[in-house]
């Protein structure tokens, strides 16, 4: 008996430790979606608020050395003014683009496989349930600010949000469908439900700006 629990004791530890490494997202992590969102709707606080959720998930995984910034645009800020010059990585540390413009072109890795969330694990799309690949952008394809920015990210009621499909899939196969950062804007206002009936969470792309 003896025996027998020394071995289970062994083999407990030996998950445990397995476990936790496989939830430590790799050093170079300068990307991911957020694992939640912020629980109103698009109403984030502003950037300020948005920003902080991305740092606060990333110290969760023990990656808030880094400063994070959330992929959005305002009336007043363009999206690819805020994260940096690349190279972005994601948590098992897959380069999803090297620089601002390849980010912003065909060239990208963004995909269902490789957009993961800050515990690197991937994200639903659709055909999933729920389907959740509506990213919170508010910005155009080149990255600058479209119209739907649901008051700034202070709304979470009336307006609309201009989202991504981070699995680059959706109705047909027309660009906008295939867009990473700029598919369609949500539909029946600024609300959690609003973002949920369109195939959404809230959910945000954060990147390492620095």
């Amino acid at each position: 008996m003896k025996t027998l629990l020394t071995a289970l004791a062994c083999c407990t530890a030996l998950t445990g430790s397995a476990f936790i490494a496989q939830a430590q997202p790799s050093p170079d992590m300068s990307f991911f979606i957020s694992s939640v969102g912020g629980g109103d709707g698009a109403n984030l606080g502003g950037l300020d608020g948005a920003d902080a959720h991305c740092q606060e998930l990333a110290v969760a995984v023990d990656a808030g050395a880094k400063t994070w910034r959330a992929y959005l645009s305002t009336s007043a800020v363009n999206a690819r003014d805020r994260i940096g010059d690349g190279p972005w990585a994601n948590a098992k540390g897959e380069i999803i683009a090297s620089t601002i413009d390849e980010l912003h072109s065909d060239a990208n890795k963004i995909s269902k496989e490789t957009a993961l969330n800050e515990k690197g694990e991937v994200v639903n799309g659709r055909g999933d349930q729920p389907n959740r690949h509506d990213i919170l952008t508010g910005s155009n394809p080149d990255g600058t600010a479209a119209a739907d920015t649901c008051n700034d990210w202070t709304s979470g009621g009336a307006g609309a949000a201009m989202m991504g499909h981070h699995d680059r899939t959706g109705l047909d196969d027309s660009a906008a469908a295939k867009s990473w950062n700029s598919s369609h804007a949500s539909r029946g206002g600024c609300g959690q439900d609003a973002l949920k009936g369109t195939g959404g969470d809230g959910l945000l792309y954060c990147f390492a700006s620095d």
